[in-house]
């Protein structure tokens, strides 16, 4: 599904043939990009091996429209997953909604029955500080995990950021937890800190105009007890 720790960044590159005289802020800007991974981790639980997650994407005054995916290179029984998310950003303040898809057993891609469904529906709102950023996720349809009561769980997660520099690379600091029991993120029987992680990205230049983001992770899921470390790059225009 959609961070890693690692998951649900957007890179932008702006589209060319717009009139010269609009503004920045006027101009349609689109995603086109795709990270490959040692190993596909999301909020702290493992999904994957070796992975290609590729991006695309439009946005217009603060409103996004953007596809990520997922698919497993070295084990074709590894997570393959497209994800839709619409988006608003204004100032600090983010809010979306996204159409996660999976493969599961019953992986028609365009079956939305209740109860049958591999789609999950998430909502989102966050705020950037600055030195710190505080997100919100809580899904609200779809192939939800259940409570402890057998119910629906709208299973939510909440995470805080924060970005700095040091050593000539950008680093970010992410510790993120499950509130209350849901079977949708594995073993959250209640409570559970399920993310902390720090990741490192760097621009390796190999021409004049051109130049390979490499980035790095080591996180932790203190629910599960499992590590992880993890090597990618990005490729964009």
């Amino acid at each position: 599904m959609k961070d890693f720790l690692m998951r649900r960044v957007t890179f932008t590159v702006a589209l060319c043939g717009m009139a010269s005289s609009m503004t920045a802020q006027d101009k349609v800007e689109g995603t086109i990009q795709a990270d490959m991974v040692s190993q596909y981790v999301w909020r702290g639980q493992g999904l994957g091996n070796v992975s290609l997650q590729p991006a695309l994407g439009i946005a217009y005054k603060g409103v996004s429209l953007t596809a990520w995916g997922n698919i497993g290179l070295s084990d074709p029984d590894d997570t393959k997953e497209l994800d839709l998310t619409l988006a608003y950003k204004t100032g600090g303040l983010n809010i979306g909604i996204t159409d996660y898809w999976f493969n599961t057993p019953n992986d028609r891609y365009f079956s939305y029955a209740a109860h049958k469904t591999s789609h999950v529906f998430e909502a989102n709102v966050g705020y950037d500080f600055g030195p710190v950023a505080v997100q919100w996720y809580t899904n609200f349809a779809g192939n939800d995990g259940l409570g402890k009561n057998g119910h629906r769980a709208y299973s939510s997660y909440f995470e805080l950021s924060a970005p700095f520099n040091f050593a000539r690379c950008q680093w970010t600091g992410t510790v993120g937890a499950v509130p209350y029991a849901t079977s949708f993120y594995a073993e959250a029987g209640g409570f559970s800190v399920t993310n902390v992680s720090l990741k490192a990205m760097k621009d390796i230049r190999v021409t004049k105009s051109f130049s390979l983001p490499l980035f790095a992770a080591v996180s932790a899921n203190p629910s599960t007890e499992k590590a992880y470390l993890v090597f990618g790059l990005t490729l964009r225009p």
